[in-house]
C-alpha cells in the first residue's frame, strides 16, 4: 500500500487518493468532546435542574444549555480545526449531526427501548428541545464561522 503521508491537510496513501482530511479527525474530536459535554449536562439535570426547578423547567433550561455550549465549543475549536471552504464548515456540522443520531438511537436500543420511546424525544412535549439541540448541533460549525467574521 505504500508510504502514508501529508500532503496540504490531507492523509494521503497515494498522491491524489486521500483517505480522509485532519479537519474530519479534528472534527470528530471534538464531537467527541461534545458529547462529553451533553452527558455532563444531563447529569446536572436530573441531579440538580429536576429536583430544584421540576421537570419542564429542566429540560428547557437543559437543552438551552446545552445549545449553547455546543455553539460556543464550535466557536473555540473553528480555529484548530482550519476549515479551508464553506462546504467544510457547513459538512462539519452535518457530521456531527448524523454521529450524533447515530449514538443517540445506538445507545437508547442498547437501553432497551422500543422505537417509540425513542421518538418521543424528538416532540416539543414537556418542555424537551431536543429538536433545538440537534439544529443547533448542524448549524453552530456555520454560527461559529458567523461569529468569527469567517462565513
Amino acid at each position: 500500500m505504500g508510504r502514508v503521508r501529508f500532503i496540504e491537510g490531507m492523509l494521503v496513501t497515494r498522491p491524489g487518493q486521500p483517505m480522509f482530511t485532519t479537519v474530519a479527525l479534528k472534527a470528530l474530536v471534538i464531537w467527541t468532546a461534545i458529547v462529553v459535554l451533553a452527558i455532563a449536562n444531563g447529569s446536572l439535570r436530573e441531579f440538580l435542574l429536576v429536583p430544584v426547578l421540576g421537570t419542564q423547567a429542566a429540560l428547557v433550561l437543559s437543552g438551552l444549555l446545552l445549545s449553547v455550549l455546543i455553539i460556543g465549543v464550535a466557536y473555540l475549536s473553528l480555529p484548530w480545526l482550519k476549515p479551508r471552504q464553506p462546504v467544510q464548515v457547513w459538512g462539519i456540522g452535518l457530521v456531527w449531526l448524523a454521529l450524533t443520531l447515530i449514538f443517540e438511537f445506538s445507545f437508547g436500543l442498547l437501553q432497551g427501548k422500543s422505537w417509540p420511546e425513542l421518538f418521543e424525544a424528538y416532540t416539543f412535549e414537556g418542555g424537551n428541545l431536543w429538536l433545538v439541540v440537534l439544529a443547533t448541533t448542524a448549524f453552530a460549525p456555520y454560527i461559529a464561522a458567523k461569529l468569527r467574521g469567517w462565513a
